[in-house]
């Protein structure tokens, strides 16, 4: 079985688009290339995983979201990395998704383990020796469920979270941390 970093998106790789379906938005946060590279030479499968509820709101389309994530991949690629796959959950439960067909509960959703159990069911992965990285409660949250080590990546001043195995202030940084443990 292969070992994994589990990466969320918004705030982790790219800057936050703030439910936004405009690629030329896309940004890389300073150092997330140079991570995703060192990663990957270290033997990780490298997948993202994020919640995009901006769908079931309303405010973007799966061909948008697509075209983001197309954009995100050759920045990425522009710096030598390269992604596995990634794994977005459309869904939200509530009055605030407008959209009916995303209107639902879902363990794919955040702090649900299901992208991750996902993925490393298609992927071969262990879960046990995989790492996610995020910056919310909420990834470190899924990360645990699915039985992975955690890493947030917090701005400084940022609440704790006790939950996660470590916190660092950029994917740089978490990077640092999962080569070396």
């Amino acid at each position: 079985m292969q070992r994994a970093v589990f990466l969320d998106r918004d705030g982790t790789i790219i800057e936050d688009m703030h439910y936004s379906g405009d690629p030329a938005r896309v940004r890389l946060l300073p150092g997330a290339a140079g991570a995703l590279c060192r990663l990957r030479a270290a033997g990780y499968r490298l997948i993202v995983v994020t919640n995009q509820s901006g769908i079931a709101r309303g405010l973007l389309s799966v061909a948008q979201l697509a075209e983001v994530h197309r954009r995100m991949e050759r920045l990425l690629a522009a710096e030598g990395a390269t992604l596995d796959a990634i794994y977005y959950c459309p869904y939200l439960a509530g009055v605030e998704a407008v959209v009916e067909e995303y209107r639902r509960d879902s363990d794919l959703r955040k702090p649900g383990p299901g992208m991750l159990i996902q993925a490393a069911r298609e992927w071969n992965i262990d879960l046990q020796r995989s790492w996610m990285v995020g910056d919310a409660p909420r990834d470190v949250q899924a990360g645990r469920a699915a039985g992975c080590r955690t890493v947030l990546v917090a701005a400084a001043g940022a609440p704790p979270c006790p939950q996660a195995d470590f916190v660092v202030g950029d994917v740089s940084a978490a990077a640092d941390i999962i080569l070396r443990t």
